[in-house]
């Protein structure tokens, strides 16, 4: 299945967090990265004021893994990166989301598909589009 993944970090070395997270997601069993969008720099949108400047991008990858088979693997991934949950929105060394798996629509607590923010975040399709 062909999916689209965000990635964003404003803590700590940020492009090298995005690229710890792009290997962690090659390595997947039945994963592959087929591309990866250029890194851009935005604001942070919502959250604390104070936060810094998130790096995003967005990765086509090619994946047998199932839509929350995949959520959980992208979860671990974030906490052996050194995420820890703090307020909503607020600052973090790593961000993935699971923007399309597919054209499935999926409406879970845990998991919608389209992701239902995207389409109202620049950092998201200007990555987007570079990969689609």
């Amino acid at each position: 299945m062909v999916c689209y993944l965000g990635i964003g970090s404003n803590l700590g070395n940020r492009k090298r967090n995005i690229k710890l997270a792009l290997q962690k997601i090659q390595a997947l069993k039945e994963t592959k990265i087929l591309k990866t969008s250029p890194i851009i720099e935005t604001s942070p949108v919502g959250g604390p004021a104070s936060q810094g400047k998130f790096l995003n991008a967005v990765t086509k990858i090619n994946t047998g893994l199932k839509p929350l088979v995949l959520l959980r693997k992208l979860k671990a991934i974030e906490k052996q990166l050194g995420r820890k949950k703090t307020v909503r929105f607020g600052p973090r060394i790593i961000d993935l989301d699971i923007l399309l798996y597919g054209n499935q629509i999926i409406q879970r607590k845990e998991l919608k598909l389209p992701h239902p923010r995207m389409f109202d975040r620049e950092f998201v399709i200007r990555p987007l589009l570079e990969v689609i």
